[in-house]
């Protein structure tokens, strides 16, 4: 078992990936902590997905390398996957399954013993609030509790580390302030990045802001930095360029 006492949790070193010739990402560097929540900003387009799914394994970069817990996520995939835990905006999740089956699914793939399979389902369908969905089919749940859901998933293997991609899109208030909760308490043992199209979640959850505009990262500070000279929106908007003109990008879905 690697020792993760004291290093880096997430990594990225000079990350550039382009797809032909447009630029999606270009020699984005940045070191996380254990135990720091940091918001991951940007405008569509920005490179924010392309970056979240580089360091997840799911992309390779064109060049630069990334890491988790140590461990480099080219060279050492699945033991790197083993502190990783993952939350894709509108992840796919099986309707026709129930939460316990979904788990028991994800759990055995990730070879699981039976114990500790239970023992760990128990765990994160407490965090998770699913008691009362375990036997109703998923496609029948609200987008609440999908996200519960496709949260559990996440957490079943208690990974050091959680890469969440605009978790909280589609929620209503009283969804997001419960998942806002849930992120400040999973803080305690976890390392935590997540992005977001919502401002107001910085101040909210975050320790750390890392703001990427144009494929580059233009900011990384804490929030109370990013509102000098104006608010959190207004610097935004000026290191963003909003109202400016901007390159032509490919779809969100696929670059971003």
């Amino acid at each position: 078992m690697t020792d993760i006492s004291n290093q880096a949790m997430i990594e990225a070193k000079n990350l550039s990936r382009y797809f032909g010739r447009f630029m999606a990402i270009k020699d984005i560097t940045f070191s996380v902590p254990q135990g720091q929540i940091v918001a991951f900003l940007g405008p569509n387009g920005a490179g924010k997905t392309t970056t979240m799914r580089i360091l997840t394994g799911f992309l390779g970069p064109s060049a630069g390398s990334a890491a988790i817990a140590g461990l480099d996520i080219n060279t050492h995939r699945l033991e790197a996957a083993r502190h990783l835990g993952y939350l894709p905006e509108n992840g796919p999740l099986y309707e026709n399954m129930t939460p316990l089956e979904l788990l028991t699914f994800f759990g055995e793939a990730r070879g699981l013993d039976g114990h500790t399979l239970r023992k760990r389902t128990d765990v994160v369908v407490e965090q998770c609030a699913l008691q009362h969905v375990l036997e109703k089919p998923i496609g029948k749940l609200s987008r609440g509790y999908r996200q519960r859901v496709g949260l559990a998933q996440a957490l079943l293997h208690d990974p050091d580390v959680l890469i969440m991609d605009e978790p909280t899109a589609g929620l209503d208030p009283n969804q997001i302030r419960e998942f806002r909760t849930n992120l400040t308490n999973l803080a305690r043992s976890k390392t935590i990045l997540l992005s977001t199209h919502i401002l107001q979640e910085v101040e909210a959850v975050a320790d750390r802001v890392l703001l990427i505009h144009d494929g580059r990262l233009v900011f990384d500070g804490h929030p109370d930095d990013l509102k000098r000279g104006g608010t959190i929106e207004e610097n935004f908007y000026r290191m963003t360029d909003y109202g400016k003109p901007s390159p032509a990008t490919e779809e969100e879905g696929a670059v971003s």
